[in-house]
């Protein structure tokens, strides 16, 4: 983002209300809707959906923890839900700023399910 687009976040100056809130909301909604959006992904009971939305200096960062009881991973959920918050926070500012770009969306780590443990740091 646009340093100017970032003050106006900063300063709740953004003309369709709070994008980092809506983001967070957006996020979890997304977590629980992502077996219909993402073809052959199996719906899971969710039992943990956190979403964080962080300004910082040059835009928002994301961040997603998603947890089940179910014996899967649940990395799917947790991937839509930083996408559809990007894309919230997106919409959210496109009348500031129509250039904003989305980076980054990755899985850092993940616990359980058939394929093990994962951590990027270790990768």
């Amino acid at each position: 983002m646009k340093s100017e687009t970032v003050a106006a976040l900063r300063e709740h100056r953004t003309p369709k209300g709070d994008p980092l809130e809506a983001a967070r909301l957006a996020g979890i909604m997304a977590a629980k809707k992502t077996s219909d959006l993402i073809p052959l992904c199996h719906p899971l009971p969710l039992t943990h959906i956190d979403v964080q939305a962080t300004l910082n200096d040059d835009g928002v960062s994301l961040q997603a923890e998603v947890s089940t009881n179910a014996q899967t991973g649940v990395e799917m959920e947790a991937l839509t839900a930083v996408s559809v918050a990007a894309l919230t926070v997106y919409d959210m500012c496109k009348a500031l700023e129509k250039g904003m770009t989305i980076t980054e969306i990755r899985l850092l780590s993940k616990t359980g399910g058939k394929s093990g443990d994962y951590s990027a740091s270790s990768v």
